[in-house]
């Protein structure tokens, strides 16, 4: 803050004498306004990691995002094609994507609707991005989709000084990534241009699951003394072959751990075939209006202008299909093509000032308001030769001769979200060794849905997804900081966080016999710490105690389109610690590691049990451990440092997950086996080597390879599960029941980039 106070006088001096109102550090400084009200400090009683480029620099060639978090405590990631391209998923402390709030420049990034991040539309984002930072637990306020688990807050680039840059990576399963960056730095003291376009295909380790991403990030920016003015676009475009159907452990036995099963069907001679435009199409365009001012010696100004277009689809082969869903004809049955297609757009606005009396209080006043417009509609683009099923199960073919079919709308509707948020954060320090924290929030959604579903009742009509919520949320959190002696750091905080059901938790219940409304969700965070930083030695020591009233979890089932279904559980907790610890004890080396314990529970987990009349009932099988969460993520990183040379060792440990709610690891086949319910735990190895050298002509040339999963382990990184239960005489069993099913997410085996990067 004192760096704040010096710049401002600087740029004051620096008019009144005539002079050029620009210092070198005042734009990086008023480009780190953009998130300042909404980032965690040195003095916030919470547990948050914050990455820098060059740190991002080091692992960025060509994985997405949560790959490149990977090392951070409690993080796991999850890959559909097992390579970390494409359809990647970020999870924390357990928590599902859907629940981890993330935002570029202070601006929502989630989708409104499902609140998830598809990180596949932003292909190479990390090569646009300057610093990120990673809040785990209900973290400080922020903007968009609530958090409730874990915030993930993206700084991009600033102008930088002038200069171009290359970097290509290539290796394994066809993958390959090629990104040009340009900077004009600062033209006229005050002008700047600054971009990059980016390219990343990989075939994927799982069959058929390729991707193709293409993307650019493009900003202008005007610095003056004391403002900063930045347009930036960006956008992302992907193809990329469906693979979250996962495969069973008896497929993997029999075609192999790449075997994917989407697309599958039997060709006009009974043959096995795959269709091959089972993939997902989508284009998502940004566009950002920064505007930073500092006010002054104790007062900062940010506001951002947002819109976000999207504009995509899926296309599917889907066999034995009922045509009366498709508005079609009634009581037969065909193969068909069909899409499933959204338009959206979201558009908002972001603002906050932050004051600063430079001694001993900071105050940030902010808020956002966003709204979110989305057509979703479904159809039908081919449809085979159509049948039904006599008395005796057997197919009777009639006319068809598999003509396309136009365009009909089998399933159209809207959805309007808007969204809007405001919140004041204190810190007050009223000894030099105290500091108190307070930040409170309120938030309002209204949310409606008009139109058609793609569900129907049991007499055939179509069900109408007709929706109107709205709820008011106050989000509450209080801490206190203590120093009681230099590189010593005590902290402890109590938050509350509320978040709103998603599109999925209503669309899923339309497909129950018996809807139940989905409830908000709601989260106390009690967060302790301790943190120590002397010469050589850092570390740090945090608990946390999440209580949860409704949380959403993940049932392990996956609905029709192939994506998780989550369910409200009345009672639960996540508790846990987490240890990290940093040596450096001497210029090339550094050893950094860290541990997440945790304990994540269901109290008085309910489930519905067939009796032995066949009758249904519900009972309460006690305490179970929550889905998809491990209760052990250990992180090891070895980096090793001389000149130009740079060797990285990085080891994971994630123990082992459930993937239902239900406390049962495992179900009874019709054959007497068992098949398994958990994704085992997997230790990682990954190694980097790499050199930069420096030339006259060349500010840098680094060459490197990585060698992802030395040690060839065989994982899951995800999976999905669904299993019936049934009374054996006091005791509750998990069996088959004819339509059970386990599938898992094979991971790549021992796998290579090669990595050039070029900085003129």
């Amino acid at each position: 803050m004192k760096k704040i106070l010096f710049l401002t006088m600087l740029a004051a001096t620096m008019e009144a004498s005539g002079k050029e109102a620009v210092d070198t550090l005042v734009a990086p400084m008023l480009d780190e306004v953009t998130v300042e009200a909404t980032r965690a400090g040195d003095k916030t009683p919470m547990a948050f990691s914050n990455i820098n480029r060059e740190q991002l620099e080091a692992v960025n060639h060509g994985k997405d995002v949560p790959a490149m978090l990977n090392m951070l405590p409690g993080v796991t990631t999850s890959s559909d094609a097992g390579m970390g391209i494409g359809y990647t998923g970020l999870h924390v402390r357990g928590t599902d994507p859907t629940r981890i709030n993330v935002t570029a420049n202070g601006v929502p990034l989630n989708d409104a609707e499902s609140s998830q991040l598809y990180w596949v539309n932003l292909g190479d984002f990390a090569s646009s991005l300057q610093s990120l930072q990673l809040q785990r637990g209900v973290g400080t306020s922020t903007n968009g989709a609530g958090s409730f688990g874990a915030s993930l807050n993206l700084l991009t680039e600033g102008i930088g000084q002038a200069g171009a840059g290359v970097a290509v990576s290539a290796g394994s399963y066809g993958t390959h990534k090629e990104t040009v960056r340009f900077s004009t730095g600062r033209l006229g003291g005050h002008w700047g241009v600054q971009g990059r376009l980016s390219h990343i295909a990989s075939d994927g380790y799982i069959d058929r699951a390729s991707s193709r991403l293409n993307s650019y990030f493009l900003q202008g920016a005007y610095y003056g003394a004391r403002t900063t003015v930045k347009f930036i676009t960006y956008n992302g475009t992907e193809k990329t072959y469906m693979a979250w159907d996962y495969a069973s452990r008896a497929d993997m036995a029999k075609y192999g751990r790449t075997y994917n099963p989407s697309g599958k069907y039997l060709d006009a001679a009974g043959n096995v075939a795959f269709y091959d435009n089972q993939t997902d199409n989508y284009h998502q365009q940004h566009y950002q209006l920064l505007w930073n001012q500092l006010l002054g010696a104790n007062w900062r100004f940010n506001m951002a202008l947002h819109y976000t277009r999207g504009d995509g689809y899926y296309e599917q082969y889907k066999t034995d299909q009922k045509l009366y869903k498709y508005h079609l004809e009634e009581g037969l049955r065909a193969d068909l093509v069909r899409q499933k297609k959204m338009l959206n757009d979201f558009y908002g606005t972001v603002a906050n000032f932050n004051y600063d009396n430079h001694r001993n209080l900071t105050l940030n006043l902010g808020g956002g308001w966003n709204k979110y417009d989305g057509d979703h509609f479904g159809l039908v683009k081919w449809v085979g030769d159509k049948y039904y099923y006599d008395d005796d199960d057997n197919i009777v073919y009639v006319a068809g001769d598999g003509t396309m079919r136009p365009a009909g709308r089998y399933y159209d509707n809207n959805a309007k979200k808007y969204d809007g948020n405001l919140y004041v954060k204190v810190n007050y320090s009223p000894v030099k060794w105290l500091n108190a924290f307070v930040d409170l929030q309120y938030r309002r959604i209204s949310y409606t849905m008009s139109g058609s579903s793609q569900e129907y009742d049991g007499d055939h009509n179509q069900r109408p997804l007709d929706l109107k919520r709205k709820w008011n949320f106050f989000n509450p959190k209080v801490g206190v900081t203590i120093t009681p002696a230099a590189g010593h750091t005590v902290y402890a905080s109590w938050g509350i966080a509320h978040k709103e059901p998603t599109r999925n938790d209503f669309e899923d219940m339309l497909a129950e016999s018996t809807p139940v409304d989905p409830q908000a969700e709601r989260l106390n965070d009690l967060e302790v710490g301790y943190k120590f930083h002397r010469g050589i030695v850092s570390a740090s020591l945090g608990g946390y105690y999440m209580d949860y009233d409704n949380q959403f979890v993940l049932t392990g089932a996956q609905d029709a389109n192939g994506e998780m279904v989550a369910r409200n559980i009345k009672d639960s907790y996540r508790l846990g610690l987490e240890l990290e610890v940093g040596v450096k004890p001497c210029d090339w080396f550094d050893w950094q590691a860290n541990v997440a314990l945790s304990r994540n529970r269901a109290r008085h987990m309910q489930l519905t049990v067939i009796n032995p009349d066949w009758s249904e009932s519900m009972v309460d099988v006690g305490s179970t451990q929550l889905s998809y969460s491990p209760n052990v993520v250990f992180n090891n990183m070895f980096t090793f440092s001389y000149k130009g040379f740079r060797a990285a060792l990085m080891t994971k440990y994630v123990g082992r997950q459930m993937m239902t709610n239900s406390g049962f690891d495992r179900y009874l086949e019709d054959d007497g086996s068992y098949t398994s319910a958990v994704l085992d735990a997997a230790f990682l190895n990954d190694l980097d080597l790499s050199y930069t050298f420096h030339f006259k002509w060349l500010k840098s040339a680094t060459i490197g390879v990585t060698v992802y999963n030395l040690f060839n382990e065989r994982w899951d990184s995800n999976g999905s599960c669904s299993m019936n239960f049934r009374r054996d005489g006091d005791r509750v069993v998990a069996y088959n029941g004819g339509w059970a099913w386990a599938t898992f997410s094979a991971q790549a085996p021992t796998h290579v980039l090669a990595h050039l990067t070029l900085n003129f």
